[in-house]
C-alpha cells in the first residue's frame, strides 16, 4: 500500500487572522477531527509527524531576508515592529496578528519535512494540509499567504537536484510559485482556475509561458466561473496528463484548493466532492514515487474537511463511510462525506462554460505541441 504521511499539529490553529477573516484555522482542526473520528490515522501504511519551523536559510530560498526579518519583527510588535504596509501586511487581506511569524514557519517547515521525508524514502506521499499557500511573494504577502510553503519546498527539492512539476487546482491563480519559476526549466508549473477577469489575483492566462530557458514550464488553463465537474475534469484531463508525461517529473507537488466548490462563499466554481475526488484520484494515478500534496484555499467550513478527508483517503488508500462518524457530527453536524447535492446551473450555462474550456484547451494544446 502507498505509505501516506500526515503533517499536523494544533499549533497550526492556535492562531490566525481573526474572527471575521474568511480563511479560519478551524478548517485545520475539523479536517483532523474527521479524519481522526474515521480512525484514518490508525491504518498501518500512515504517519503523522509534526511539522517543524522553517530556518531563515529555508525561507530564504524563495523569500528576501528583509522581509523574513519584518515578518518576524510585526509578529511580535511592540513600537520597534515596522510599518507592514510596504510588505502587503495590515488592514485587508494580510493583518498582522501575534505568533504569526511562528504559525507561517511551521506551515512552510511542513513543507520541507514532507519533501525530505519523500527523498529519504520513508513515504510515498506526504499531505502538507496547512501549506499551499501560493499568493505570497519574495518580498511580501499576499491573498492570505505569509510565506510560500510551496515555493519553498519546490525550491528546496530543485536544490538537490529534483526535477518537479507543480499542479494547482485552486480556485485562484497560483501565481507566486509561478513566479518563483518563471524563467527555470527545472520546474513545470500548471494552474487551472477562475479566469483571472473575474477572480484576484486577476493573473494565470495562457499567454503566460515563462521567459528565457522556463519558456513553455509555465502553463495556465483559466475557467470561467460556474465550470461543474464535467467540464473542469475534461480540461484537466486534456491538458495535465500529457504534460506530466513529457515532462516527467522526479516529484509532482500539488496543490489541493478546495475553493472550486459550488458552496465556497469566496469563488464562483461549480464543482463537487465527486469532482474533486476524481482528481486526487488522477493525481494519484499521475504521481511518480514522490508526492508531496499541499493544502489551499476552501472558505466552507462545512466543504473543506469533507474534501481534504476525500484526498486523503485516496493517498492512504482508505475508503470511509459516506455516513459521517457520530462523534464529529455530535460536534459540528453534517450528515454525509460526499455531497448529495448537485450544482445549481442550467444546460445553457454548462454549453457557456465548455464552450470556453474548450477554446483555453485548444490553444494550450496549440502553443505546447499537445496533440
Amino acid at each position: 500500500m502507498r505509505r501516506a504521511l500526515f503533517i499536523s499539529s494544533p499549533a497550526l490553529w492556535e492562531r490566525g487572522f481573526g474572527g471575521k477573516h474568511p480563511l479560519k484555522p478551524e478548517r485545520l482542526a475539523r479536517t483532523v477531527a474527521l479524519l481522526e473520528a474515521y480512525g484514518a490515522f490508525d491504518a498501518p501504511n500512515v504517519q503523522v509527524l509534526e511539522p517543524r519551523l522553517a530556518t531563515d536559510a529555508e525561507l530564504a530560498l524563495f523569500h528576501t531576508p528583509e522581509y523574513i526579518e519584518i515578518v518576524g519583527a510585526l509578529s511580535e510588535g511592540g513600537p520597534t515592529a515596522a510599518p507592514g504596509h510596504r510588505y502587503g501586511l495590515g488592514p485587508g487581506d494580510n493583518p498582522v496578528f501575534y505568533g504569526m511569524d511562528k504559525s507561517s514557519r511551521l506551515k512552510a517547515g511542513g513543507g520541507i519535512q514532507g519533501a525530505e521525508q519523500l527523498l529519504a524514502g520513508e513515504c510515498d506521499v506526504a499531505f502538507n494540509f496547512s501549506g499551499g499557500l501560493h499568493h505570497a511573494m519574495p518580498g511580501r504577502a499576499s491573498g492570505f499567504c505569509i510565506y510560500n510553503d510551496a515555493a519553498v519546498a519546490i525550491a528546496w527539492l530543485v536544490d538537490k537536484g529534483q526535477r518537479v512539476a507543480y499542479v494547482d487546482i485552486d480556485a485562484h491563480h497560483g501565481d507566486g510559485v509561478q513566479a518563483a519559476f518563471y524563467d527555470t526549466d527545472r520546474v513545470l508549473t500548471i494552474s487551472l482556475h477562475q479566469d483571472g477577469r473575474t477572480l484576484f489575483p486577476g493573473s494565470g492566462y495562457v499567454e503566460e509561458m515563462g521567459v528565457g530557458v522556463g519558456e513553455g514550464f509555465s502553463v495556465n488553463v483559466p475557467l470561467r466561473p460556474q465550470t461543474d465537474d464535467e467540464v473542469y475534469l475534461w480540461a484537466f484531463n486534456e491538458v495535465v496528463p500529457p504534460l506530466l508525461q513529457r515532462f516527467q517529473p522526479d516529484v509532482l507537488v500539488t496543490q489541493l484548493g478546495v475553493d472550486t466548490h459550488m458552496d465556497d462563499p469566496l469563488t464562483h466554481m461549480m464543482l463537487t466532492t465527486a469532482g474533486h475526488e476524481a482528481l486526487y484520484a488522477a493525481f494519484a494515478a499521475l504521481a511518480p514515487a514522490c508526492w508531496l500534496a499541499c493544502g489551499g484555499g476552501g472558505y466552507n467550513l462545512e466543504v473543506v474537511p469533507r474534501s481534504w478527508t476525500l484526498a486523503f483517503g485516496v493517498m492512504s488508500e482508505q475508503d470511509f463511510d459516506d455516513a459521517l462518524p457520530e462523534s464529529y457530527r455530535a460536534q459540528y453536524g453534517g450528515q454525509w462525506l460526499r455531497d448529495k447535492a448537485r450544482p445549481p446551473i442550467n444546460e445553457a450555462t454548462r454549453e457557456r462554460t465548455r464552450a470556453h474550456a474548450e477554446t483555453v484547451v485548444s490553444e494550450v494544446k496549440q502553443r505546447w505541441d499537445l496533440r
